[in-house]
C-alpha cells in the first residue's frame, strides 16, 4: 500500500521551532517531488513549500520565506520542513504530497494546483499557542 506519513506535529509556543517529517511507505521517493499544505479551521488549504525530485529547486509561500525550509534526505525516504518563529496563525493541519513524474526532477510543482499531486498524507496537527 502506498503511503505518506506525516510526523512532528505538536503544540509549541509562538517563537518557538519545529521539524514536522512526511514518510513514504511502500514506495520510493526518489522520483518524487514533495509538497507540503496546511489547512487552519474555517480556511481553504494552502501550499506552503515544495521540493523537486532531486532536491536542487525549492519553493516557499511569500509569506513564509525565511521560517520555514524543505529538505529531502533519500535515504530515508523522507522530506522534512523545519519551522522556526512559528506563530499563532501558522496553527494548521500540516499535509504533504507526492508528485511523481520527470517533469518534476529539476522544478518543483505548483503550490496551488492540487491536481499535479497523486498521493496525499492524513495530516499532523501544529498548534502554536501559549
Amino acid at each position: 500500500q502506498l503511503r505518506l506519513v506525516e510526523s512532528g506535529g505538536d503544540l509549541v509556543q509562538p517563537g518557538g521551532s519545529l521539524r514536522l517529517s512526511c514518510t513514504a511507505s511502500g514506495f520510493n521517493l526518489e522520483h518524487y517531488a514533495i509538497g507540503w499544505f496546511r489547512q487552519a479551521p474555517g480556511k481553504w488549504r494552502e501550499g506552503v513549500s515544495c521540493i523537486s525530485a532531486f532536491g536542487g529547486k525549492t519553493t516557499y509561500a511569500d509569506s513564509l520565506k525565511g521560517r520555514f525550509t524543505i529538505s529531502k534526505d533519500s535515504a530515508k525516504n523522507t522530506v522534512y520542513l523545519e519551522m522556526s518563529s512559528l506563530k499563532p496563525e501558522d496553527t494548521a493541519v500540516y499535509y504533504c504530497a507526492a508528485a511523481y513524474g520527470s517533469s518534476w526532477y529539476h522544478q518543483p510543482p505548483s503550490l496551488t494546483n492540487d491536481n499535479e499531486y497523486d498521493y496525499w498524507g492524513q495530516g499532523t496537527q501544529v498548534t502554536v499557542s501559549s
